[in-house]
């Protein structure tokens, strides 16, 4: 079967391809900032975690967006390692800088230890995420 060729803006777009269905490169940068990075391997295995990958390149506005973070995203992800769906499973704080093609992870946590972040929690994270933003911005 031939592959049907399109385009989206200056973008061809092969119709067999994952990029068929989302407007968005699917090249990008993770980060792991400090607390993703030390938390990662007591949730995420390697596959898992490319998995939130591919999931977070198919679609970079996945989960919603927290308010007063300045943009941070939970999303809901399964954690297979303790058998739970998406629903009672992990939960990831992400950001995706259009800038500069990057994901930035900022912590994943289950749901069983925390449900939502508290007030403080969101400040935390909204002031790092702005120092994030400003030091790339200068760059």
């Amino acid at each position: 079967m031939a592959a049907v060729e399109r385009r989206i803006g200056d973008r061809a777009i092969d119709d067999y391809t994952q990029e068929a269905y989302s407007s968005w490169p699917m090249d990008a940068t993770f980060i792991e900032l400090p607390p993703f990075q030390r938390l990662r391997e007591h949730y995420l295995s390697d596959d898992e975690y490319r998995a939130l990958q591919q999931e977070l390149l198919a679609r970079p506005d996945a989960g919603y967006v927290i308010k007063g973070t300045g943009g941070l995203r939970k999303l809901r992800f399964s954690d297979k390692r303790r058998g739970k769906g998406k629903r009672g499973g992990l939960r990831v704080i992400d950001y995706h800088w259009d800038g500069g093609g990057q994901f930035w992870m900022f912590v994943v946590y289950d749901k069983g230890e925390a449900d939502d972040l508290s007030s403080d929690e969101r400040k935390v994270l909204a002031r790092l995420l702005e120092q994030e933003v400003k030091a790339r911005s200068e760059r």
